[in-house]
């Protein structure tokens, strides 16, 4: 069985107040994205392993367990006592971008297995699993856009169609750990609210939506703040980082031509919105 995990970025992103366990809350627009990775699992005959993993496409760094395809496959077989897999996962989503991909791929197999060996799981359960093993994960259930507050776990839908947008999405090389995003961060609540800033046109969005990361993140690394200057520059009609970065994103109303001259020795894709 195959399927085809994809990316998020948010739709701004307030950091409102610091935790007493030192986690943030905050409060975010998700918004799922047609990038993707692809995610196939079959049935692992006459094995002495629980499982197999096979990564191709963007390498990846750490061990087998330490990957969210396989903390997602441990956890439900605690539970169900799954057969063994063999898991084939081609990574085209980039790491370390803000874009989500580790949390899709952990969400996605959590569905692929609930309707592979027929678990009976409901939405609500594989939220619920999904959110144990990261705060953005459970989104990817449903992939719908949401507005997200907590550590980024409690969701609300909301109505949100950037269908007559098209994305342009950039991201240098360059990673950007959680740890460094926070370092600089000054807690606050936004004088708007997103659910407001998200109702209003998307032309207003510019001097309206902010993502808090984006001071911290702009001080250490220029080139990612030189980013968001093209795309504004070149005509979006709104542009952020994503998340904790490195991925920056333009809003645009027509297609850009020429996007990887523009954006050389980045990785760099232009989409149709849904």
């Amino acid at each position: 069985m195959i399927t085809f995990p994809n990316a998020k970025i948010n739709l701004g992103l307030n950091v409102v107040e610091r935790r007493p366990d030192g986690y943030h809350n905050l409060e975010t627009v998700f918004y799922p994205i047609n990038l993707q990775d692809a995610l196939e699992v079959n049935r692992l005959e006459n094995a002495g392993t629980p499982y197999r993993l096979r990564v191709s496409g963007t390498t990846l760094d750490g061990s087998p367990e330490d990957n969210l395809v396989v903390k997602a496959y441990n956890l439900l077989n605690d539970t169900f006592h799954l057969p063994p897999v063999d898991i084939h996962l081609f990574k085209h989503i980039p790491t370390g971008a803000g874009l989500g991909g580790g949390s899709a791929d952990c969400a996605f197999m959590i569905k692929v297995l609930n309707e592979k060996f027929r678990l009976g799981l409901s939405i609500e359960e594989m939220e619920k699993y999904a959110a144990r093993l990261g705060a953005d994960c459970a989104f990817f259930i449903q992939n719908q856009p949401v507005f997200a507050t907590g550590t980024g776990n409690i969701f609300e839908r909301v109505r949100l169609s950037l269908a007559d947008y098209r994305l342009v999405l950039v991201k240098p090389d360059i990673s950007v750990s959680t740890r460094e995003a926070y370092a600089r961060i000054r807690p606050h609540h936004p004088e708007i609210s997103l659910k407001e800033i998200i109702r209003r046109p998307v032309e207003e969005w510019k001097d309206l939506m902010k993502n808090d990361f984006e001071e911290s993140v702009f001080q250490s690394h220029p080139e990612i703040a030189a980013i968001k200057d093209r795309l504004y520059d070149i005509g979006a009609v709104y542009a952020s980082m994503t998340g904790s970065g490195s991925a920056v994103f333009g809003l645009f109303k027509t297609r850009v031509e020429n996007v990887d001259e523009l954006f050389a020795g980045c990785f760099c894709r232009q989409r149709e919105l849904i």
